[in-house]
């Protein structure tokens, strides 16, 4: 699993992990969490009028998985559409649980954690970003619901 999962390119996407901290003001923030290892990872968004992502920044708090992750989100996020998010969230998901083709687009580099589909216990942290992305989009649906 060593050589595998935590390869040269995983290991320097984790060391390099950038947008970090907090927004003032955001439209939405979301917290997710990997009960099993205990990672955490805090996101804040600022949606642009088209419901793109305008500003982003997060708090990572995760194994060297969920940082790669982190990494790779905050690196493409500004500019994505929620379908954008939503596709990559679905395609991450079905690669490391059925083995499915890595997402594409703006979130391409997910591939690279591809190995990890054949270590389902680390399944949760690796998408921790993408959870947290995702819940930030339902919390701003259920606000304007509520208008």
């Amino acid at each position: 699993m060593i050589n595998e999962v935590y390869n040269s390119k995983l290991l320097a996407l984790a060391g390099n992990i950038t947008r970090t901290g907090r927004l003032d003001g955001p439209d939405a923030s979301a917290k997710a969490h990997s009960k099993l290892c205990g990672s955490e990872l805090t996101v804040d968004i600022v949606i642009d009028d088209r419901g793109c992502v305008k500003d982003y920044a997060h708090m990572v708090k995760a194994c060297a998985l969920g940082q790669a992750t982190a990494s790779i989100v905050a690196t493409n996020v500004i500019g994505a559409s929620r379908s954008e998010i939503e596709q990559a969230h679905k395609q991450m998901k079905a690669m490391l649980k059925e083995g499915a083709a890595p997402p594409d687009g703006r979130f391409s580099d997910l591939k690279y954690l591809e190995p990890v589909k054949d270590y389902p216990a680390r399944h949760a942290s690796t998408m921790l970003a993408l959870e947290a992305l995702m819940d930030a989009y339902r919390q701003l649906d259920q606000f304007v619901a509520a208008e």
